[in-house]
């Protein structure tokens, strides 16, 4: 009996050695990204035309002094832009991860599916027909109002057209997921008209403000902005990891997923909706920028798979790390002059989006 035992005993402790390293590996992924993140915040707190060194970065955190010229561009300009470009692309990528998941597309991003593009429309309807604008205070915003929620509240309520759209049209034709796509690639169409006309009739002040949300740019970052996201966002992102075995439930298909106990109309509608609101506020903030949420969850499934449990983490981590390096290189590339950040990440994610669409084709 006790021989008999021998092997299945060995079987299991190999077994027990092949998912440790398993999970090494994801987290060791997980901790160099981290690690990636906190070293590329102290460079690009450095760089800019003001030269700064980490010394000079730690005296400013630990022992402001306002007098200190460049205690004052640490605090108030380049840690709130490295913070913003650190919760955005986590946010971004996150909520794409997830749409990719629920609507079982890897295609799928908030800016693909088109609640970008209606965010900001949203954003622009809430500055030329509410009178919004920025918090009041903020430097640099060409429009001062007393409600510092209208942009925000207007660019949440039309993205949920876009996401009503997706979704009825899910429920009710039962579309592939390329149709989906294009759907959303027609409701972008839509949304872009729309913003242009609200830009026809907009004021000099008010279309400045109107092209600073169709750039994308963090430029206007500040602590308001911050701490306002992070309200939003910190929730949202704690609901995907908390839903992360059903994400996996859903990744084996819907039978699957209910015969596990999943429910999975409410995991698919609260998932999405989630996803528009952060997105919505991100937008609101810092304009559209695209392609977070389809290059981070690709890239963390490429090195250590698609188990959410891992992979939902990962594209946080890593979404953040490309839009931090994105808005560095934009500020460094042709300094003095600063280049939108929704550029530099559409230039790396259109081609992304091609390959995806390319090897779902090849495979069929």
């Amino acid at each position: 009996m006790l021989n008999e035992c021998m092997p299945q005993k060995k079987a299991l402790a190999e077994a027990s050695a092949l998912y440790f390293a398993y999970v090494r590996k994801k987290n060791i992924f997980l901790l160099a990204s981290a690690c990636l993140i906190i070293a590329l915040t102290f460079i690009s707190i450095t760089l800019g035309y003001a030269q700064i060194t980490v010394q000079e970065i730690y005296n400013a955190i630990f022992y402001p002094n306002p007098a200190n010229i460049l205690h004052t561009i640490i605090l108030n300009v380049r840690l709130p832009r490295v913070l913003l470009a650190i919760i955005s692309g986590a946010v971004l990528a996150a909520a794409g991860a997830v749409m990719q998941c629920i609507l079982r597309n890897p295609l799928a991003s908030p800016y693909t599916m088109g609640i970008s593009q209606s965010a900001a429309f949203g954003a622009a309807f809430g500055i030329i027909v509410l009178n919004g604008g920025h918090l009041q205070g903020f430097s640099n915003s060409p429009i001062i109002v007393n409600n510092p929620y209208i942009v925000t509240t207007s660019a949440f309520l039309w993205s949920l057209i876009s996401v009503i759209a997706i979704l009825a049209l899910a429920k009710l034709t039962r579309i592939t997921p390329e149709a989906m796509i294009l759907a959303g690639v027609a409701i972008s169409a839509i949304f872009t008209a729309a913003i242009t006309v609200l830009q026809y009739i907009a004021d000099t002040i008010q279309l400045s403000s109107i092209v600073y949300w169709t750039f994308g740019d963090l430029g206007r970052a500040n602590w308001a902005h911050l701490f306002l996201l992070l309200a939003v966002s910190v929730p949202v992102l704690l609901y995907f990891i908390w839903n992360r075995w059903h994400y996996n439930a859903l990744d084996a298909g819907d039978e699957t997923a209910k015969a596990l106990g999943v429910n999975i109309e409410s995991i698919r509608i609260f998932g999405l909706l989630t996803s528009s609101l952060v997105t919505s506020v991100v937008v609101s903030f810092v304009g559209v920028i695209g392609f977070i949420g389809l290059l981070g969850p690709h890239i963390v499934k490429k090195f250590i798979g698609i188990d959410n449990r891992h992979m939902l983490p990962g594209s946080l981590l890593l979404g953040a790390l490309i839009l931090l390096s994105s808005d560095t290189l934009a500020r460094t590339m042709f300094s003095p002059m600063v280049l939108p950040v929704g550029v530099l990440t559409s230039f790396m994610g259109g081609p992304l989006f091609l390959y995806i669409l390319a090897m779902r084709y090849k495979k069929r």
